[in-house]
């Protein structure tokens, strides 16, 4: 039986010199996953990505997609779809003629007015590059890696540059693509984008990878925390609270249902009136700050 497992890494390392990027990584995909790699300024993950891509050798430590090397690019180029931060499209090819020529170098099959559909780009087919604003050569950038649905797409930054509609868009194109039965490795820095989209996320910081989960089970190890306000003094709270302003409160809690039970009894029982009860559990943003601390 085959595998459901698509990328395999297993102690990565990549080192420039006597500098060590990325020390030690594992980590895998599943098929039809969308798999979040997410990072501080430094973390290592840039070189992570370029060695899955297959455009670095590791230092020492495996990494396979499909089952190959992504270096084998006669067998593994054909079924992955790149897009880059920037692709360094010719200025003088028009939007379709772009397409056309990334399609062929892909080994992929599909029809590129398809594809410049799906990108989002329909009205500016025959526009030459050099005429497109930054969005739209991001949704270029989109274009060229989704050209013949390959198995597996890499989205690095891929709403970068785009305003609120388009990077619906976008991301409505990439959950049709998904229930195609492709797998996506994203990295954004968008953290809303891989909080609401990826099935799992990895977070790295100084080569390693702190942290792994789907955003549910990231956020279970974090307290949540409990806002109100009550016209009382601190140390009449049930709770360690925390002052946010003149009457206004904070408590930080493992069991956000059971605690905010606990202060409407307390508050009933003492006849205090509470206000502005809000339970604010932790985001992604949250998270991702704690790796430098």
């Amino acid at each position: 039986m085959a595998s459901d497992t698509l990328i395999k890494v297993r102690d990565l390392v990549v080192s420039y010199g006597d500098y060590r990027a990325v020390g030690g990584v594992s980590f895998s995909v599943e098929r039809g996953e969308l798999y979040a790699l997410l990072g501080t300024n430094g973390a290592g993950k840039t070189s992570t990505l370029e060695t899955l891509e297959g455009h670095r050798a590791p230092f020492s430590g495996t990494v396979t997609a499909f089952g190959l090397s992504p270096r084998d690019r006669r067998s593994v180029r054909p079924r992955t779809g790149i897009m880059l931060q920037e692709s360094g499209f010719a200025p003088t090819l028009t939007v379709l003629e772009t397409v056309k020529l990334f399609g062929a170098l892909s080994g992929r099959g599909d029809d590129a007015r398809r594809v410049v559909e799906v990108a989002g780009l329909a009205e500016k087919a025959r526009v030459r590059v050099s005429q497109l604003s930054g969005g739209e050569k991001r949704k270029l950038d989109f274009a060229t890696a989704i050209y013949g649905t390959p198995e597996l797409i890499f989205l690095d930054e891929p709403t970068a540059g785009l305003d609120i509609e388009a990077r619906d868009q976008l991301w409505a194109a990439v959950d049709v693509i998904r229930g195609q039965g492709a797998t996506v490795i994203l990295t954004t820095h968008y953290l809303e984008e891989a909080e609401q989209h990826a099935d799992r996320i990895g977070l790295m910081h100084r080569g390693k990878i702190r942290m792994e989960g789907s955003f549910r089970e990231l956020a279970r190890s974090f307290p949540a925390k409990v806002h109100f306000e009550a016209a009382v003094e601190q140390a009449s709270i049930p709770f360690p609270a925390e002052a946010t302003g003149p009457y206004s409160w904070v408590i930080a809690t493992d069991d956000a249902e059971r605690d905010v039970y606990e202060l409407q009894s307390w508050a009933r029982r003492h006849e205090i009136g509470i206000h502005g009860l809000a339970v604010r559990r932790a985001s992604l943003d949250d998270i991702f700050r704690t790796l430098s601390r």
